[in-house]
């Protein structure tokens, strides 16, 4: 067991002395094993095979069964919390521009605008810092008065007194670029297959075992959210967060409510500072999908991976949604449901080598910023795995932030 923040024993069989980080690095060719098929995991295996490497992909349900098929779909910069994952995000949201004009996301990826309001002038103030934040990190972001968000949001509440909008902004369903991603890779995907250890031959990863059966490999990249847990040693590291979502019926066949999310300050505080959610985990996103429906949202309630939906506060996010988007009252609930996100202790991502293991990439910990992150953060796993330059510095995602001090962290059985 983990004491702390600290990378400790990875579940690993070990086939031969196990010794400190290496540099080998797999070669185009090499034969890789992927664990987990969700947005991360499939993205790299795309981008693996596009460097002519054998790949594995394998899951422990389906793909896209964990947070990447349970998400709202925002590709969203004005969400983030500022600093490195705000920058970090700019550059995702760009990429998700890019595959769609390229086609490998064709259909897939929409850009709309953001809308964060506010509701009292306490969130106002706080709305404002991140328009300040937002702009520093080069996000373009217009303000908006009370007719200019009334053109935008019809049937908006006169009751919010103040907007931003983020126009470049985007969306994408999770379990849709994850199947695209998929199949454009022709990898091979193996359901059903939960992996119980990494196999361990001189300090080196060389495949793993399932309940059906062992996958050797020339590197392994962990890229299972909540289960990457015991297999990269991330003990204490890894907390499940649990979002509370809410589906209505349609108001127009295949015609968006209004332009794009209505994001609340309380929304932003709970990314800017996590003891805000602790305080209160209910934060509101009024997101009007292309179906014609509502999704509606949400909780952030740490230390909770189950999938169950509680009636307080379901009850309490539609009164709030009604408060500031009162023709949501003609409009029925047809659906609630709850995805388990995957949270870092620090509230950064992981990425990058195993810091005791050589031949193992980790990639998990994107909490609710998965979606937005996913494709770039395949490539930049797929760099890692390849021992490539990674085009974007993500050193802070490191892994080995959480190892100072520690010894091996794959010395065990």
């Amino acid at each position: 067991m983990v004491h702390g923040p600290r990378i400790g024993k990875a579940a690993v069989s070990a086939m031969g002395s196990i010794s400190g980080p290496g540099r080998a690095s797999a070669r185009a060719g090499a034969r890789i094993v992927i664990v987990g098929a969700g947005i991360v995991g499939a993205s790299a295996a795309y981008f693996l095979r596009q460097a002519d490497c054998q790949v594995t992909v394998l899951d422990a349900a389906t793909p896209a069964a964990g947070a990447s098929g349970a998400s709202d779909g925002l590709v969203s910069v004005g969400s983030k919390k500022p600093g490195f994952l705000m920058n970090i995000a700019r550059h995702a949201r760009d990429f998700y521009v890019e595959l769609e004009s390229e086609g490998l996301l064709r259909g897939l990826f929409q850009q709309r605008p953001t809308f964060l309001f506010a509701r009292n002038e306490a969130e106002a103030e706080l709305m404002a810092l991140h328009g300040q934040d937002l702009q520093s990190a080069g996000v373009r972001v217009e303000s908006l008065g009370g007719a200019a968000f009334a053109r935008a949001v019809p049937g908006v509440s006169s009751k919010v007194v103040a907007a931003l909008a983020v126009p470049e902004d985007g969306h994408a369903l999770g379990y849709q670029i994850v199947d695209r991603m998929l199949k454009q890779s022709a990898a091979r995907v193996v359901r059903h297959a939960a992996v119980r250890r990494i196999k361990v031959a001189h300090g080196r990863a060389v495949g793993v075992s399932t309940d059906a059966g062992d996958h050797d490999a020339d590197a392994v990249l962990i890229a299972a959210g909540l289960g990457s847990t015991a297999l990269a040693g991330l003990g204490e590291i890894l907390v499940p967060r649990k979002g509370q979502i809410i589906i209505t019926d349609r108001a127009a066949d295949n015609a968006a409510a209004f332009a794009g999310p209505l994001m609340s300050a309380a929304y932003l505080a709970a990314k800017r500072n996590a003891d805000a959610s602790r305080r209160d985990p209910v934060s509101l996103v009024i997101d009007p999908l292309n179906t014609g429906q509502l999704l509606i949202g949400g909780t952030r309630e740490d230390g909770l991976a189950d999938r169950e939906t509680t009636v307080n506060h379901v009850a309490r996010i539609l009164r709030e949604a009604l408060a500031v988007y009162p023709p949501l009252e003609r409009r029925r609930v047809i659906r609630t449901f709850s995805g388990v996100r995957t949270a870092s202790v620090d509230g950064l991502p992981i990425v990058g080598r195993h810091p005791a293991v050589d031949g193992m990439t980790i990639a998990t910990g994107f909490e609710g910023d998965g979606i937005c992150l996913g494709p770039l953060m395949g490539r930049l796993a797929a760099q890692t795995v390849l021992g490539q330059p990674c085009s974007l510095d993500i050193e802070a995602l490191s892994p080995a932030r959480f190892a100072a001090g520690s010894t091996a962290a794959g010395a065990g059985t």
